[in-house]
């Protein structure tokens, strides 16, 4: 059996950034593996480990920094790394759900994958919406949230738990081949060894254009586009006492008593 893992490297800002036009500069970035991301791939590893799963590939959209990412998936456990980029999704400002699915869609064709898990969504974007869309292009199975999974592999039936709204939980059995979008939570993600990190970088991240999917620059085309960033405004009233430990509190108690709260 063969599981595929989606995975994407996410930006973190720093305290204190700046926005130029429709970004934030690299500098301002902190890059990391997306937390949900992390889960799956830590569930992808846990079937390897238990001999449910022959391989673990690692699937990437991103640019040569993302392989730092991707070699973390590696370091974990993931067997092997496809990493795609060209000149067509560098030049795109907004990589949307339905480009995402259909990248991730040939490298579905080419890898024949028997299992599917992505994050439920990402750190940055937090469509949560790449799975399902991933799903409905490949018309394999799917289940969403999934924050517990038992596989069997020899009857190809996958029986997950599924987070629902105001905390109901479905019990319900996926056929195999699926796409599962995993929650944080259904395990406990394992920090990198040394060891791994040291096999990582022998273990192989295959570059591929768009060209090498199959696909052109139509793929890339988007309703979609990013006009403009800005930091949203506080509307925060918050009041600052100065003075010496006395004053401060003589000052606070007057304020509690004007609204009712002290007496």
């Amino acid at each position: 059996m063969k599981v595929l893992v989606t995975v994407k490297e996410v930006a973190e800002l720093a305290d204190d950034f700046e926005i130029e036009g429709t970004e934030v500069a690299d500098r301002y970035l902190e890059y990391d593996l997306n937390e949900w991301d992390d889960y799956a791939v830590e569930e992808g590893v846990q079937l390897s480990e238990e001999g449910v799963a022959d391989e673990v590939v690692a699937v990437t959209i991103g640019p040569e920094r993302s392989e730092e990412t991707i070699r973390m998936a590696l370091a974990k456990g993931a067997d092997r790394a496809v990493r795609i980029w060209d000149d067509s999704l560098e030049q795109t400002d907004l990589i949307d759900v339905e480009t995402k699915a259909d990248i991730f869609a040939a490298v579905v064709e080419e890898e024949d994958p028997d299992l599917v898990l992505t994050g439920v969504q990402a750190g940055d974007d937090a469509f949560g919406a790449t799975g399902v869309a991933l799903a409905d292009s490949i018309d394999y199975e799917w289940a969403a949230v999934v924050n517990s999974l038992d596989l069997d592999a020899d009857e190809g039936v996958a029986h997950v738990h599924r987070e629902l709204e105001g905390g109901v939980e479905e019990l319900t059995d996926v056929e195999l081949p699926a796409v599962l979008t995993i929650q944080t939570g259904i395990n406990e993600p394992r920090y990198a060894s040394l060891r791994g990190i040291r096999q990582a970088q022998s273990k192989e991240i295959a570059p591929k254009s768009l060209d090498d999917l199959g696909l052109d620059g139509e793929a890339v085309e988007s309703d979609l586009a990013l006009t403009a960033m800005y930091e949203p405004e506080s509307e925060s009233d918050a009041q600052i006492f100065e003075g010496s430990a006395e004053e401060t509190a003589g000052k606070l108690a007057d304020i509690l008593r004007e609204k009712g709260v002290a007496e």
